[in-house]
């Protein structure tokens, strides 16, 4: 709390600093967002959704930001009265969750307070915010950035993380630096060959390094005392390079012994190989990426009280499949395993020219993607106290998760345009922690915009899902089953639109889920209602998700900024 204090206090001294050399510096300026949602539900048996006691459920912020110059200070207000479905009962309340004072000069740059900060692909530190997942990683201390030549850049993190409405007990401490060596080396300044080199270190400092834990097994009564080691490092090293069209990334990262909850508290070593190449010319690009993981969770606490499982969080470990918007190529998305995992993925986007044979009179677009992702090939070797097991480096373990997907785009006439896809989806329902057998799914959705005039769009979507997955009371998954949806969009005078859909499954599974959405745009304020039922699922954004439960009832969205 006196942390809090003085470093509140500190952001309003700078505003007051800064509102009052305005002459000096040219005068401040004040912008923000605002945003509240808000939702309404009620029973449906069928669908599984439940009353909400409360009757209403709302997640609201108002972000401010003031700058003037080279300062700048903001600070985040929110109320989960109560939270939304889906989002973690522990955010109820309301109140001032961000807030931070910074200096952003041409070679120095501090922030105090809270900040997000990443360090290459975030192999070892990533915090960000992701308001739709309920996720806020934020640090809370100091964040220092120096560029002491053109081309070096140097950083320096501490502080502790955000928790809902208080801090993890863990102390966060971290230092990187990169090198673009076209712009320190001169020889190497017109070279079209571009390569920036970069190395990390992260650690976490946590009391408490010893602890007696129950064993879980057919033994009753045995019980382990670990001596846990109270400084947990991480360290990566990377590479990017890139020559006319061609780009190479490369990020390697290593973690010491941290045993915790997530990994069953054995003591094998961390690590993390990330790669990505990519080519691009005129109407062709095609991107290629492959990743293992090995037990590369890495919390600022060992064992949070988190029920989603997401918060405290050091590290992000990137998804490398596609993240789909059509409703059933997006029903089953993959979540990243830390404990381990292998994958790949390619990606190719080709424009075919126009008056062509296969172009057409105003040219077709065509994205292919398709990713694999399995777990490791593992020995078993022990348990709590010892390395756990061995895994082999370039053999697969169990299929997780694959998909492949084709994109036809191709405009019709001047006013019409036409999207076709098809997607096969593998899933393997262990990722969720249930048992049963993979999930095959075929999907095909045909997207069809029609442009009336300047002002007057409607929009036609249909899909359709088979799968070989059926429902089973037990594991109550209401995605098992084959679907069909509708839906239509009409947007008219630029400012208001509705639509209607409705997804239903018509075979071996469970529901009917039509919703109707209306909404209002003027200049930077948006409104939107909708009333329906939304079928229980789960949201992922880059590998990271939540689970969404059914709701049956009324929903609104106000956003403005300024």
């Amino acid at each position: 709390m006196k942390t809090r204090f003085l470093l509140l206090t500190l952001a309003l001294s700078v505003l007051t600093i800064t509102a009052n050399a305005q002459s000096v510096l040219g005068g401040g300026q004040v912008s923000g967002n605002i945003q509240i949602d808000g939702q309404i539900s009620r029973a449906d048996s069928v669908i599984g959704s439940s009353d909400v006691p409360s009757k209403l459920l709302s997640n609201a912020r108002a972000d401010i930001l003031y700058t003037n110059g080279a300062f700048s200070a903001g600070l985040r207000f929110e109320a989960y009265q109560k939270p939304m479905l889906g989002f973690a009962p522990e955010y109820e309340g309301q109140g001032i969750a961000n807030y931070f004072a910074s200096y952003q000069g041409e070679r120095l740059s501090i922030t105090a307070g809270n900040y997000y900060e990443q360090f290459g692909n975030g192999l070892i530190l990533r915090t960000y915010e992701d308001r739709y997942l309920g996720l806020d990683n934020s640090l809370f201390g100091f964040n220092v950035a120096y560029r002491p030549v053109t081309g070096v850049t140097l950083k320096g993190v501490l502080g502790k993380q955000r928790f809902y409405w208080e801090k993890g007990a863990g102390l966060v401490r971290g230092i990187d630096g990169e090198v673009s060596l076209n712009d320190v080396i001169k020889a190497m300044a017109e070279s079209k060959t571009r390569i920036t080199l970069g190395a990390g270190f992260v650690s976490k400092y946590e009391d408490n390094n010893v602890t007696i834990i129950s064993r879980v097994d057919d033994v009753e009564g045995v019980q382990y005392k670990l001596a846990l080691p109270a400084n947990v490092a991480a360290g990566s090293v990377r590479m990017d390079l890139s020559h006319g069209g061609w780009g190479l990334q490369a990020e390697y990262a290593r973690k010491s012994q941290d045993p915790n909850k997530m990994n069953q508290y054995i003591y094998k070593p961390g690590e993390a190989l990330f790669l990505s190449g990519s080519y691009s010319q005129k109407g062709f690009s095609a991107n290629i990426q492959a990743k293992r993981v090995d037990n590369m969770g890495f919390r600022s606490e060992r064992n949070p009280n988190d029920k989603t499982g997401q918060m405290l969080y050091i590290n992000y470990v990137p998804a490398i499949t596609k993240q789909h918007t059509y409703a059933f190529l997006s029903m089953y998305p993959y979540a990243t395993q830390t404990t381990g995992e292998m994958g790949f993925q390619g990606d190719v986007m080709l424009k075919l020219k126009k008056e062509t044979l296969l172009g057409g009179k105003y040219g077709t677009d065509i994205h292919i993607n398709s990713a694999v992702i399995t777990g490791l090939d593992t020995t078993i070797t022990g348990g709590m106290g010892t390395n756990g097991y061995e895994a082999s480096y370039c053999a697969l373990g169990d299929l997780y998760y694959g998909d492949v997907s084709v994109e036809i785009a191709r405009k019709l006439s001047k006013q019409s345009k036409l999207t076709c896809t098809y997607g096969y989806v593998v899933f393997n329902p262990i990722t969720e922690g249930h048992a049963g057998h993979l999930h095959h799914n075929n999907v095909v959705v045909a997207d069809y915009t029609y442009k009336i005039n300047k002002k007057n769009v409607i929009r036609f979507e249909a899909e359709w899902m088979g799968s070989d997955s059926q429902y089973d009371k037990n594991v109550d998954d209401k995605r098992a089953g084959d679907w069909i949806m509708g839906l239509v969009e009409y947007n008219f005078t630029s400012a208001f639109f509705v639509s209607l859909s409705d997804q239903y499954a018509y075979n071996d599974g469970v529901g009917n889920y039509p919703s109707i959405n209306l909404g209002y745009t003027k200049g930077a304020t948006r409104l939107q209602v909708g009333y329906g039922k939304q079928r229980e699922g789960i949201v992922c954004i880059g590998g990271v998700c939540r689970q969404v439960p059914a709701s049956n009832g009324l929903t609104f969205s106000l956003t403005t900024s300024f």
